[in-house]
């Protein structure tokens, strides 16, 4: 799995929109709003790097009222929900 980290500055008076629409895209799995020097943040995940292509220039930019973005690709998970997805199986718990 390759994860992208997409800093995004929208047009202020329509973040919301913005955020609603890249939240849509196939291999967007969170949007969030943020401080800072950027508005939002978008977290791509991919089975391979060349989709990242796909979704960061060849969609989310294309996106009204993007106007700059600044991607990051991660190397390594060290958070422990990212591990605990990686190895999950889909069952709950308390199964």
């Amino acid at each position: 799995m390759v994860t992208a980290i997409v800093h995004i500055k929208a047009d202020v008076d329509r973040i919301p929109e913005v955020a609603s629409a890249i939240a849509g895209l196939d291999g967007v799995s969170e949007v969030y709003s943020i401080t800072g020097e950027f508005d939002l943040l978008a977290m791509v995940r991919v089975q391979r790097y060349d989709e990242v292509a796909e979704v960061v220039p060849g969609r989310l930019n294309k996106v009204p009222g993007v106007r700059h973005t600044e991607t990051h690709i991660a190397f390594r998970a060290y958070s422990r929900h990212d591990l605990d997805a990686a190895f999950s199986i889909g069952l709950d718990a308390s199964e």
